[in-house]
C-alpha cells in the first residue's frame, strides 16, 4: 500500500476513535435532571373556617325545620287522639237495672263527663234513644226506653244544658246489641244511647283556646 494512503487511512481511523471517544466522554457525563420538586399547596384557614361555619349553620337549620316539623306532627296527634276521645266520651252509653228508668250510680258518673263537653260546646246536640231487653210487650218497652231517655235527658238540663239541643227517642227492644236470652245479655240491652245530630265536626275541648 503506498505511504501517501496508509497515512490517509491511520488519519480518518484517528478522527473516528477521536469522535467515538468524545461520545462516550459525554454520554458518561450527561445525567438525568431530577424531577422538580412538587409545591406545597398554599392553605387558606380563613377559608376552611367560614366553610365549616356555613355547614354548621346549614346543619342547625335542618335540625331547626325539621324540630319544627315533628311539634307540629305531634300537637296533631295529640289532638286528634283527644278528639277521638272526647267523642268517645259523648258517645258512651248508660245502662239500667230490670224494668227501672232512674240513672244509675256508675251512669251518674258516665253523664257527669259528657257535661264540660256539652258546656264548652253551645252548639253541640245529641240524641238520647233509650233501649230495654227481650222481655215485655212491645208497647210496654217502648214506653220504658222513652222513659229511660227522658230521664237522661232531664239529668242533663238540671245541670244547666238546654232542652233544645236534646232530642229523646226509643227504640224498646228492636236494637238489642245481643239476642240471648240471660243475664249477661239482657244487662246489656237495658241501655241509652248517644248520637252526635250537630256540632260534632269540630268540638272544643275543655280547657284549651281554640
Amino acid at each position: 500500500m503506498p505511504s501517501v494512503v496508509r497515512s490517509a487511512t491511520l488519519a480518518r481511523g484517528a478522527v473516528l476513535f477521536a469522535v467515538t471517544a468524545l461520545s462516550i466522554t459525554a454520554c458518561r457525563r450527561k445525567r438525568p435532571e431530577p424531577p422538580a420538586p412538587t409545591p406545597t399547596p398554599t392553605v387558606n384557614q380563613d377559608s376552611i373556617d367560614a366553610e365549616n361555619r356555613r355547614r354548621a349553620a346549614e346543619a342547625e337549620r335542618v335540625r331547626r325545620e325539621q324540630f319544627v316539623r315533628d311539634s307540629i306532627a305531634n300537637a296533631a296527634r295529640q289532638r286528634e287522639a283527644a278528639m277521638a276521645a272526647a267523642r268517645s266520651t259523648l258517645l258512651s252509653a248508660v245502662y239500667f237495672d230490670y224494668d227501672m228508668a232512674e240513672i244509675r250510680d256508675d251512669a251518674r258518673a258516665t253523664l257527669e263527663s259528657k257535661l264540660p263537653l256539652l258546656t264548652a260546646n253551645p252548639g253541640l246536640r245529641l240524641r238520647i234513644a233509650g233501649h230495654t231487653d227481650s222481655r215485655g210487650s212491645d208497647e210496654y218497652n217502648i214506653a220504658l226506653g222513652q222513659r229511660r231517655a227522658a230521664s237522661v235527658k232531664t239529668f242533663f238540663t238540671e245541670r244547666g244544658i238546654d232542652e233544645s239541643r236534646l232530642e229523646i227517642v226509643s227504640f224498646g227492644e228492636e236494637r238489642g246489641t245481643c239476642s240471648e236470652e240471660a243475664e249477661s245479655c239482657w244487662s246489656r240491652n237495658r241501655r241509652a244511647e248517644f248520637e252526635i245530630t250537630a256540632g260534632g265536626d269540630a268540638l272544643t275541648l275543655p280547657g284549651r283556646a281554640q
